[in-house]
Formats: C-alpha cells, sequence, structure tokens
C-alpha cells in the first residue's frame, strides 16, 4: 500500500476506535477504494488535498491510491479489474458503455486544453493558422483537435487541417517545440497552457470557447472519475462519501490559498507566476452541480464529436447513455 494511503488507512482507523467508543463519528467503508490515477497528473492535487483535509475520514472513506505512467494502464487497470476507480474522460467510458461494459462516470473538473501562440505570433485568429505549423497535443482524433476542426472550417472555407502543417506529439515536447519557435502554435492541455501562459506566450482560445461557438452550451466538463456500475451497487456509502470529499476538496482549492501553498513543492513549478497561473487555471476548472443542461450539452458535443471522428472516436455501436453520468442517491 502507498504510504499516502496507509496514513490514511491509519487515522480511518483510530477514527473508527473514536466511533466505536463514543457512539459517535463515521463508519468507515467495509473494503478500501482502489483509486488508480496517472503519476503526474493534477487530480493528484485534489486528491492529496482530500487527505490533507481529512475529508476521507470525515466520510468515513479509506482509500488505496496507485499512480500510474501511462492513460492507457489506467483502463488496463479498470478493465483487469486491479482498479475501482479509475480518471478519464466520459467519452472514452461512453464508448465502453456502448460496447457492453457497465461503466460509470462523474466529473471532478471542467477544465480543458486551449491553443497557445508564440510570445511574438501575428496570429490573432484561427484563420491566421494557414500554412502555419501547429502542435496538436495527442493524436489525429483529440477531441479538441476535432472541436478546432469543426469551428475553424466555416471560417476558412475548408478543412484547415489541409492548410496548416499539424505537429503530432506528448505536450511537454510540443511545448518545447513553441518555446524554440520550431512550430507556431500549440493546442495542448490546460496544464501545459498554463505554464506556457506564466512564461509571456498568449492563449489564442480554448476548448471551452470552441464548444460554446460550435452550439455545445453550457460546456460540460469531460474530466472525472470511471468505475464498473456494479460498485455503486456493492459499495454506495463509500462512493457517495468519495465524491463528498472530492466535491469539498475542490472547494477548499477554489478559496483557500494555503491549500495551494501545501501543495507547491510538488507541483514542480518554476517560477511563482507558473504557480499562479496553474492555480487560476484549476479554479477556473471547478465544476459545479451536475445539471440535466449539462446532460443536454454533453449528448450534443457526443453527436458531434461522432460526426467528426466517426467509429474511431464512439466505436462501431455509437450509442449516448444518460445512464452513464452518476448521482448519489436520495
Amino acid at each position: 500500500m502507498p504510504a499516502l494511503s496507509r496514513r490514511s488507512a491509519l487515522i480511518g482507523a483510530g477514527a473508527l476506535g473514536v466511533a466505536l467508543g463514543a457512539g459517535l463519528g463515521p463508519v468507515l467503508a467495509a473494503r478500501p477504494l482502489r483509486l488508480v490515477t496517472l503519476k503526474f497528473g493534477t487530480v493528484n492535487w485534489l486528491l492529496d488535498t482530500v487527505a490533507a483535509e481529512g475529508l476521507d475520514v470525515r466520510e468515513g472513506v479509506t482509500l488505496q491510491r496507485t499512480q500510474l505512467a501511462s492513460t492507457q494502464a489506467l483502463t488496463v487497470a479498470l478493465q483487469a479489474n486491479d482498479a475501482d476507480l479509475v480518471v478519464s474522460d466520459w467519452t472514452w467510458a461512453m464508448r465502453r458503455r456502448a460496447d457492453g461494459e457497465k461503466v460509470q462516470f462523474a466529473p471532478y473538473s471542467s477544465a480543458l486544453g486551449a491553443l497557445v501562440v508564440g510570445k511574438d505570433s501575428t496570429i490573432n485568429a484561427l484563420a491566421d493558422l494557414k500554412g502555419k505549423k501547429l502542435g496538436v497535443a495527442g493524436g489525429p482524433l483529440d477531441k479538441s483537435w476535432l472541436l478546432l476542426r469543426a469551428r475553424a472550417h466555416d471560417l476558412v472555407g475548408g478543412d484547415i487541417a489541409t492548410m496548416l502543417e499539424p505537429v503530432f506529439g506528448a505536450p511537454p515536447l510540443l511545448s518545447e517545440q513553441l518555446r524554440l519557435g520550431r512550430i507556431d502554435a500549440v493546442l495542448t492541455y490546460w496544464q501545459f497552457a498554463a505554464r506556457l501562459d506564466a512564461e509571456g506566450f498568449r492563449k489564442l482560445t480554448d476548448v471551452t470557447q470552441l464548444m460554446g461557438e460550435l452550439g455545445v452550451t453550457p460546456p460540460p466538463p469531460l474530466v472525472g472519475f470511471v468505475w464498473r456500475e456494479e460498485l455503486a451497487n456493492t459499495e454506495p456509502k463509500a462512493l457517495s462519501g468519495f465524491f463528498r470529499a472530492v466535491d469539498a476538496a475542490n472547494q477548499i482549492l477554489k478559496s483557500s490559498d494555503a491549500a495551494w501553498d501545501r501543495l507547491k513543492p510538488a507541483m514542480q513549478v518554476s517560477s511563482d507566476a507558473e504557480f499562479t497561473r496553474l492555480r487560476e487555471y484549476f479554479r477556473a476548472g471547478v465544476p459545479g452541480p451536475w445539471t440535466e443542461a449539462q446532460l443536454a450539452s454533453s449528448k450534443k458535443l457526443y453527436e458531434l464529436l461522432a460526426d467528426l471522428g466517426g467509429a474511431d472516436v464512439v466505436g462501431a455501436n455509437p450509442r449516448f447513455d444518460p445512464a452513464l453520468f452518476w448521482s448519489p442517491k436520495a
């Protein structure tokens, strides 16, 4: 068990002893929730806050945390039943559900990627990307790239992918290419955009704005936790308690600078400006309650991605299933 999980378990055991002795306090879940995340994922800032603030103990939940090196490793862990919850986006989860895997999803962040241009760039609109080199984090089927192409289509009179040179790659590599002037702009994940912003690079637009311009409003959160539906049946109290702890941690990070000062050593920032931008971008992505309006906009986004990316994005049996999106039972 990781050190942080051992700490949570020991604290939880102490809380349980007090509860039994005094007849008060939380009753811990029958077993730990196995939570698997990316080693350098920003979700760890949220989960570290859950532990540091004792929110898991307060909710009677024990977390067994494991960090892996790749997104693919996370999905394999879930499918192999080596994890109870992993972090992914709901479009991936929807594809799994359409293929017969009964998974569910709940968001923890609405922070999305951004299009960033060079410090002295003359690019002021999407049409100005014509003839330029654009770094794209991920690959040709990256959702942000598909949405950028969709939004640019009417502005440039065709597919902008044929009018510029896309350079696909990992976000850190693309950031460095932009710094060196080897690409003209980069469409990247929010945390890398925040770091570039702190260095003086300029955000031209972001994925939230692109979705709004494409009529997907309110822009739905994409990133969250995914788990097998049976977990909600076997451990409903633990699952609900976990998400109460996550929501509370998000609210703390949204308002408390002290909580961020505690996280700073783990954030690997190179300047105070970078630290501040990461905090600002994270706070802007703290989601509100999941609503029927967001469910409707998620359906519209799914249909748009199905049209743009086809089976390569949504699978051979595309179907939008509202049951994917979890909400606590009353």
